[in-house]
């Protein structure tokens, strides 16, 4: 095998294909990366495969003679790293020799490599479902609720994000627990009537890791401006294929929790702040918070301003008003400011609703401008007078 190619090309797809690259391998051939070059095309491809999460994408380059081998991702990638930008690279494979020749204008690497027949396929779904999906309906379905999901292997199935493909819009949640995040995004008229939202069984539903989605976000972030990208899944595999990259994931295996039924119904109490002078005063709050308990208190008192503190014991106090509408009797209420934050964040409407009923209930934060297209549930935090 012999290949020319452009040394940003071709650290580009290493830098890509590394991120599925296991990094404690059960066996030496899955800290490789998998070459591959066709002289018929002149395409070269890469495959990176920890057996959950498998990255191949491919380019253009001068394919002199056509082949496949397997090169250590960590020193491949730190090799052509450091090779001058934009200029020639050529990799030579010796028949019948696993020997690799990296040459470019300032010197040579020679690198052992594993036959690719030992390496494993990326799964393919040759069955099953498969969508066109809309990227950037994903990518915004992703980033609402992507933060949410819970970091404890324990709670295997919290650790993904469950999306629901159904004809006329895209539903997608994530819980660790403590709080819940849902967004709607699609057809504005649908969202809107609620009767439309219940689940069919010929909807699509799987929960994908975290770890995956994350890099699944930076493929379809590239692809955005396309009109679609193809989804297959078939018995616990979802393939994602843009035009010239494949990201293949397993899915969160059971059944994910019927994440309705925890909103409220009905709210006694609903407060409508500035969403961006609210995320303001929390984050200056927040200095103090984080130092201790991460609890901010919010105290409402019969008159247009709301009341932001935290109390860290020993170290210090912070206390800021900001403006709110609401017409009802005084209570306090307490959160965890980074679970806040992070909620408030991904909501692009001016103005945030506050609605909750008791201190110990669970509160959402829902956008002023198009309340069911984001619902964010967090349990308050009890605090003792």
């Amino acid at each position: 095998m012999e290949i020319i190619c452009n040394q940003n090309e071709l650290n580009n797809a290493i830098q890509l294909v590394s991120k599925a690259v296991a990094s404690r391998p059960t066996h030496p051939i899955l800290a490789n990366i998998l070459l591959t070059a066709d002289e018929v095309t002149n395409k070269i491809s890469m495959t990176g495969f920890d057996l959950n999460l498998g990255i191949q994408t491919s380019f253009d380059g001068t394919v002199k003679n056509s082949g496949a081998i397997t090169i250590p991702s960590k020193l491949l990638s730190e090799i052509v790293n450091k090779l001058p930008n934009e200029t020639p690279v050529s990799l030579k494979v010796e028949d019948n020799l696993d020997n690799i020749l990296i040459k470019s204008d300032r010197g040579s690497f020679n690198l052992k490599g594993i036959p690719s027949d030992e390496y494993p396929n990326l799964p393919f779904v040759e069955s099953g479902t498969s969508l066109n999906i809309d990227p950037s309906s994903f990518l915004k379905a992703l980033k609402s609720t992507i933060f949410a999901s819970s970091n404890d292997d324990s709670k295997q199935l919290l650790t993904g994000v469950n999306f629901t493909f159904k004809p006329n819009y895209l539903e997608s949640a994530s819980t660790d627990g403590h709080r819940l995040a849902v967004a709607l995004i699609g057809n504005e008229k649908h969202i809107k009537n609620k009767e439309n939202l219940s689940t069919n069984d010929g909807d699509l539903s799987v929960t994908i890791p975290t770890r995956s989605l994350r890099e699944i976000e930076k493929l379809v972030s590239l692809r955005s401006s396309e009109n679609s990208i193809k989804l297959f899944y078939d018995k616990g595999q979802v393939v994602f294929i843009s035009s010239n990259q494949i990201i293949t994931t397993r899915t969160l295996e059971g059944i994910y929790p019927n994440y309705s039924q925890l909103i409220p119904d009905s709210f006694s109490k609903i407060l409508n702040f500035n969403t961006k002078k609210l995320i303001e005063a929390l984050e200056r709050i927040a200095v103090l918070a984080d130092q201790q308990s991460s609890v901010v208190k919010i105290k409402l008192d019969n008159t247009d301003l709301a009341s932001i503190s935290a109390d860290a014991q020993d170290i210090g106090y912070a206390n800021e008003a900001i403006p709110v509408s609401y017409s009802g009797e005084n209570f306090d209420i307490a959160f965890n400011v980074r679970y806040l934050l992070e909620g408030l964040k991904v909501i692009s409407s001016e103005n945030v609703l506050l609605k909750c009923n008791i201190a110990t209930t669970p509160a959402v934060f829902v956008p002023e401008d198009n309340l069911n297209s984001f619902t964010y549930l967090v349990m308050p935090v009890q605090v003792r007078s």
